[in-house]
């Protein structure tokens, strides 16, 4: 065989193998790609996104839209075709598979805490809405979780309200770890709380719970890396009773980033007028209690996707403006957020058509 013919034909056999390599051999990443992007102010799959009773509601229109991204399986491993695709392709995003699955977690871990998230998520957007509308809101601290094996395992129950612990009033989630650690592990702490049967109860019959109890458990150590400090085995959250209905319907949908558009629609709707004026704006954002707005994943998956829809403007968490105003798509105005009156501002400037002083991304 000519010398110049089998060094064609090695190097031919060569690209096939690495052709072959790469479609078959499994490189460490997950993509990250566009995902739907839904109206809070209208309907999804046949039904009203929100949908408030006991309260008087008023006209909407334009788009408040929420956005998503869409995230391959913690199963799908991806090949090296897939993932340089990935790389060249403008509007995904590769990153390593730790980043969305991190510790080995499974597709049902990671759904259950986006579940988890949501619900949460949805909370909070009630509560900033009406506290914004000066509606009072009741809250109180609760168990959120407890974990398996740990020394709250029987003792607390998610839905338990914490009242005290100690006999220190707590008002806040973050006072319970504070009035835990002020203990060394192994030594005792009470909780006073009501039972989450006796709350439910209570709520049902609209009257003050009157059961409490005292329990007492022994502190273990945490096993975080950093310092040790003692623990119980719980995650303390918020709940609410709120002065009439708030449905948020959406299904399939995981993560707090939807908070600030569920809580602008909610304010739309319970408002006169239109909050939009007609126009198209999207955005993203998780909201706490008191209408904070925080930093969200995806944000260049989450403009790509809205400005597909026909977005026009984009509400953008002020800590995620600066990976946002890189790439962003044609057309559509990026506006920096730090709080639910930040985006109450922004659209009353772009319901007016006095757009020109817009906090936006960049300035």
């Amino acid at each position: 065989m000519p010398r110049r013919t089998a060094t064609m034909l090695a190097s031919t056999l060569m690209l096939i193998a690495l052709l072959c390599a790469g479609v078959f051999i499994p490189v460490p990443y997950a993509e990250m790609s566009p995902g739907p992007t839904v109206n809070t102010l209208g309907d999804h799959d046949g039904e009203p996104v929100l949908q408030i009773a006991g309260k008087k509601t008023y006209a909407t229109s334009g788009h408040l839209n929420m956005t998503t991204v869409r995230v391959t399986s913690a199963d799908y491993r991806m090949n090296l075709v897939e993932a340089v695709y990935g790389w060249l392709a403008h509007d995904n995003k590769v990153v390593p598979h730790e980043t969305l699955y991190p510790d080995g977690k499974t597709e049902e871990q990671s759904t259950q805490e986006n579940a988890e998230e949501f619900s949460q998520s949805q909370e909070s957007a009630k509560v900033a809405a009406l506290k914004q509308l000066d509606v009072p809101v009741k809250s109180w601290v609760i168990v959120s979780t407890v974990v398996k094996g740990s020394p709250a395992q029987g003792k607390l129950h998610a839905g338990d309200v914490i009242k005290a612990v100690d006999g220190t009033a707590v008002k806040e989630p973050a006072d319970v770890a504070k009035l835990v650690t002020k203990h060394k592990p192994g030594q005792d702490v009470r909780f006073t709380i009501v039972p989450a049967k006796e709350q439910a109860l209570a709520e049902k019959e609209k009257r003050t719970p009157t059961r409490t109890q005292d329990i007492s458990m022994t502190t273990t150590m945490s096993d975080d890396t950093g310092e040790k400090r003692a623990i119980v085995g719980i995650s303390a959250g918020t709940d609410h009773t709120f002065p009439f209905t708030i449905d948020i319907k959406l299904a399939d949908v995981g993560g707090p980033s939807a908070g600030l558009m569920f809580a602008l629609g909610i304010y739309d709707k319970l408002t006169p007028g239109s909050l939009t004026g007609g126009r198209f704006v999207a955005g993203t954002g998780t909201i706490d209690d008191v209408g904070k707005v925080g930093p969200i994943g995806g944000i260049e998956m989450k403009t790509v996707g809205a400005r597909a829809k026909g977005a026009r403007y984009f509400l953008t968490p002020a800590d995620n403006c600066a990976a946002a105003a890189k790439d962003t798509p044609d057309g559509l105005t990026l506006i920096k957020v730090g709080t639910i009156q930040d985006a109450l501002g922004a659209l009353e400037d772009i319901r007016s058509g006095d757009t020109a002083d817009l906090p936006t991304c960049g300035k």
